[in-house]
This record gives structure tokens, C-alpha cells and sequence, in this order.
């Protein structure tokens, strides 16, 4: 059982990756049906790293070099602040924790669809929004939704969002792999379980470039955040 939802949290991986990014926060309570607890962050940061590279080959173009350096410094701070807080945080913390952070930014997603962000354009608030999306990044790997906001604010098009995207979480999560690693999250045993999931990943990264190009982008951002949902109620009802 454990290897099927390992591989299910790869699609979704893949999937997101390559598509809008809103199924990202769905990807952790994935994982953590086969891996209780902070654990399951070591087990999905390989697949992170693979499916970074892939999306940095295909989105070459594109990257916004002024809005991606500066999101940069104060997100490397974000992860160190993120892996102290796992350091120090027991599993059950950690799954309430999860799950007050996933009803966070669905509810921040909600709010910002319907009300204008153009103070997300004053370079400061990309410093904020770097120190945030590196620290959510670190404990719950779902800050996709807020950088993509950000970014899209940006004025950038397309594929301009879309590849600054793929470039400023490739540098996040290179970047946490020596965190992860130091406070034990990532071993031999976690990586060894995340690779289980590789075939996975491509399966995901085909569908989501596929449905990317198809779906209606809201009815595909409410079917992501009724999921969301599900997910939270499941956290908290095995606590």
C-alpha cells in the first residue's frame, strides 16, 4: 500500500509541476499516508529535485533574471527557519500544523482571486514573499500558489511566469536538501522510498502539460481546492 501512494504523490508531483502548480499542496498528505509525519518531506524531495530539472530543461526561456534574484536571498533564510521549526516539532504538531497551513492558503487563494494584489509589485513584498515561500516550502511544500499569484502580478507572461516559477523552486528545494538532510529527514531509507516513485513523476508531467493546454483554469483551481479539502479532513481525523 505504501508503494501505491508513494507512486499516486509522484503523478500528482508531475503533475502539478507541469501544469498550474494548484495540485502541490495536495502532494504532502499524499505522502504521508505511506509516511506518517515530518518523514514524508524526505521521501518527496528527490522527486522534487527530478522534477525541477525536467521543468528548468523544457522552460529554458522565459525566466525573469530581476524578479527571480530578488526572491532568492530571503528565501534560503525562509528554509533555514523552516528546518529549525521541524527540528523541534513532534509528528502529531506536525500533521495539525500541516493542516492549518493547507486551510491558510486555500483560504488566501480564495480571497486574492477576488480582490486586486498590485501591492505584490513594490520590490519589498518579493523579499516577503521570498522569505515566506521558502519557509512554507520547507515545512509543508505548498507556498506554489502564492508564488504563482506573485508572479503573475508581476506582469510576466506565460510563459515568463511559468518559467521564473520553475527556476525559483528548483533553487528552493536544492537548496533545503542539506536542511532535510542535517536535521535526519532525508537518509538512505527516505530516498530510497522517494525513488520508488520516478515513473510516476513522468507519467504526471505528461498528463499535466496535456490538461494545461485543455482545462478550464477555474474549474480546475475549485476541483484543486475541494481536494484540498478532503485532504485536511483526513490529517486531522487519523491525529
Amino acid at each position: 500500500m505504501s508503494v501505491l501512494w508513494i507512486t499516486l504523490a509522484a503523478v500528482v508531483t508531475g503533475f502539478s509541476k507541469f501544469s498550474t502548480g494548484g495540485m502541490g499542496i495536495l502532494i504532502l498528505p499524499l505522502m504521508m499516508l505511506a509516511f506518517p509525519g515530518p518523514e514524508a518531506l524526505g521521501v518527496i524531495i528527490p522527486l522534487y529535485v527530478i522534477t525541477d530539472l525536467m521543468a528548468i530543461a523544457r522552460y529554458r526561456k522565459g525566466v525573469d533574471r530581476k524578479v527571480l534574484l530578488n526572491l532568492m536571498p530571503l528565501a534560503m533564510l525562509g528554509i533555514v527557519l523552516g528546518g529549525w521549526l521541524l527540528a523541534n516539532t513532534s509528528a502529531e504538531q506536525f500533521t495539525g500544523m500541516l493542516a492549518l497551513l493547507i486551510i491558510a492558503m486555500l483560504g488566501l487563494s480564495i480571497w486574492l482571486e477576488y480582490h486586486p494584489a498590485k501591492w505584490m509589485r513594490y520590490p519589498f513584498v518579493g523579499q516577503g514573499v521570498g522569505l515566506f515561500s521558502g519557509f512554507i516550502s520547507t515545512i509543508g511544500n505548498a507556498a506554489g500558489p502564492f508564488l504563482s499569484l506573485y508572479l503573475m502580478e508581476q506582469k510576466l507572461d506565460k510563459a515568463g511566469c511559468v518559467a521564473t516559477r520553475a527556476w525559483a523552486f528548483t533553487a528552493i528545494n536544492l537548496a533545503k536538501v542539506p536542511v532535510l538532510i542535517s536535521i535526519g529527514l532525508l537518509n538512505s531509507e527516505t530516498f530510497q522510498a522517494g525513488l520508488i516513485g520516478i515513473p510516476g513523476l513522468f507519467v504526471g508531467a505528461v498528463i499535466g502539460a496535456w490538461v494545461m493546454q485543455k482545462m478550464n483554469l477555474s474549474q480546475f483551481r475549485w476541483l484543486i481546492r475541494g481536494m484540498a479539502l478532503l485532504a485536511v479532513v483526513n490529517l486531522l481525523a487519523f491525529r
